[in-house]
């Protein structure tokens, strides 16, 4: 079955830098591989024609009291070439909609040891209070992760026969995080049973 460009093309737009990163292109055939290249090659176009426009810092450059009991829910190597930080932006964007205090840093990392790719040479790290770890953990899974998360099944389910769709029931196939959202509040009712709040 011949590979449909169009689709690919509108694959490989639908995923977040780092999801369109992660895809070994040697993996892909010939076809993929331009669709692939033609993207990685717009968003860098289209991040340096924004780049002098992109002033917004992304943090205050004040550092919050909660800064040493902080904990870190989203960072990201910085490597030479790669694509731009914006899910780092977008991860502030979605914490402080949701009321979620929190603080970005950029840190150097000490040099690795050569390889073929070109070594990371910072590291973006999203920082929240401790207290708020699990809170802003899930607000970054609804507001940015989880879309990558329904394209990738969307894309997985297109692939499938019928017969092949109709056995793919999702309570089956993720029975894992069906169970831990039942965990999750069977614990949280025993709790506040338990200070009979």
């Amino acid at each position: 079955m011949p590979i449909d460009p169009k689709y690919l093309r509108e694959q490989y737009a639908s995923l977040s830098d780092d999801a369109l990163m992660a895809i070994d292109r040697a993996d892909l055939v010939e076809t993929a591989q331009r669709c692939y290249d033609d993207e990685v090659a717009r968003r860098r176009a289209a991040r340096d024609e924004n780049a002098e426009f992109d002033s917004e810092p992304l943090s205050d450059g004040d550092k919050p009291d909660w800064l040493d009991d902080a904990s870190v829910v989203f960072s990201r190597a910085d490597r030479p070439g790669a694509l731009p930080a914006d899910d780092i932006a977008d991860a502030r964007d979605a914490l402080e909609a949701a009321g979620i205090p929190c603080y970005v840093d950029l840190s150097e990392l000490p040099p690795e040891k050569e390889d073929a790719s070109p070594p990371p040479t910072h590291i973006w790290r999203v920082m929240v209070p401790g207290n708020l770890n699990l809170r802003a953990t899930s607000v970054l899974d609804r507001d940015i992760f989880n879309a990558d998360f329904e394209a990738e099944w969307k894309a997985h389910l297109e692939t499938l026969s019928d017969d092949e769709v109709l056995e793919m029931n999702p309570e089956v196939v993720f029975c894992g995080l069906f169970d831990r959202v039942q965990r999750v509040t069977r614990v949280y009712d025993a709790e506040i049973a338990r200070r009979q709040l």
